[in-house]
């Protein structure tokens, strides 16, 4: 794994190491969407990674979908990541805030003003959701207006405005896991009949659109955008023929020079390869479930600049420190994913400790 601990250059940015912190939920901001203190202390203790990417982080009310999750739409959500960055940048770290509108993947009970989801078609994604009340089924969403797309669009280019008065290096763009860029790709979710649905044209003019907003406020070395070709979370079912989809979405996204692409890999070869091939900037992989001995596989192969890593560092915050000299990693304990305080956030002992 020798080339995991390689500097590498990322757009405008000389990365330590060619490890990168995946984006996470973990549902301890607070009510207002404020990200706590303890968020200060996990983010620092992730520092010795080459670049954290922040989890997901609602530009509006409208897009968030869990309890408890950041925003980055307000004064005391850029002061409260103002805290988070400045304490990454003192550790030597680089920190990219994940922008991620969930769409229909939420629950009026979850967000502030308590109303109907929003998404590209009025399809619900059959799936239940965490409240504060247990779990529940997502109701069907509202279709959003061509004039309310747009709405979205600007909220985005805000969202990143924000991210960078609160000292990100850049956003990353969430267009995986089901959310609502990903819902305005598959066919499953999104039945428009306007210039955003139907065609592989349409159906990825959201994505390019956001993109290019975002990269008129902040700047194409600033802007990270990630992807999950074939993958089915949250009620998504792309298939084969989307394929096609990702080799136009690509190629047109590459034009924007983009700081990296980030994809979650779901196990076609192939098409990592042809997207390796498309793209011209740095590309990150993340494969979940991939043994820690194989995580510089792709690295060595050339296939990726950097690889993320997910739940082993939740319970590592050492992580780049223990994979060099092969010390045993702690286990995560999965009773504390999710929302609570300290225990299962910032306790987790380091190999000094």
């Amino acid at each position: 794994m020798s080339k995991l601990f390689d500097e590498v250059r990322i757009g405008n940015f000389n990365l330590k190491n060619r490890i990168g912190m995946a984006p996470m939920t973990r549902s301890r901001a607070l009510e207002d969407g404020t990200p706590s203190d303890l968020a200060v202390e996990y983010y620092g203790q992730r520092a010795s990674v080459g670049l954290i990417i922040s989890e997901g982080t609602q530009p509006s009310d409208d897009g968030q979908g869990y309890t408890n999750t950041p925003g980055i739409y307000t004064k005391a959500h850029i002061d409260g990541w103002k805290k988070i960055t400045s304490k990454v940048h003192s550790e030597g770290g680089k920190l990219f805030i994940q922008l991620m509108h969930v769409g229909r993947v939420s629950h009026p009970d979850n967000t502030p003003h308590h109303r109907q989801a929003v998404a590209p078609s009025a399809i619900a994604p059959n799936v239940e959701i965490f409240t504060a009340e247990g779990m529940k089924e997502i109701p069907t969403p509202r279709e959003l207006t061509e004039g309310e797309i747009k709405e979205v669009i600007n909220e985005f280019r805000l969202a990143a405005r924000s991210a960078i008065e609160a000292g990100a290096d850049g956003v990353e763009i969430h267009g995986a896991n089901g959310y609502l860029i990903q819902q305005f790709l598959s066919e499953n979710a999104n039945h428009r009949q306007d210039a955003y649905g139907g065609s592989i044209e349409n159906r990825s003019r959201f994505a390019i659109e956001v993109a290019k907003a975002v990269v008129e406020e902040i700047g194409a070395e600033r802007t990270g955008i990630r992807f999950s070709p074939q993958g089915t979370l949250n009620g998504i079912e792309e298939g084969e023929t989307n394929i096609d989809m990702y080799r136009y979405l690509i190629a047109e996204l590459d034009k924007l020079n983009l700081t990296y692409l980030h994809v979650m890999h779901f196990g076609n070869e192939p098409l990592v390869q042809e997207i390796r091939e498309l793209w011209s900037q740095a590309l990150l992989i993340n494969r979940p479930g991939r043994p820690l001995e194989h995580l510089g596989v792709d690295v060595d192969n050339e296939v990726a600049d950097v690889v993320t890593v997910g739940t082993w560092l939740i319970s590592n915050p050492d992580l780049v420190e223990r994979l060099k000299v092969g010390a045993p990693l702690n286990e995560p304990d999965r009773n504390t994913m999710y929302a609570g305080g300290a225990e299962g956030y910032i306790d987790y002992p380091s190999m000094k400790q």
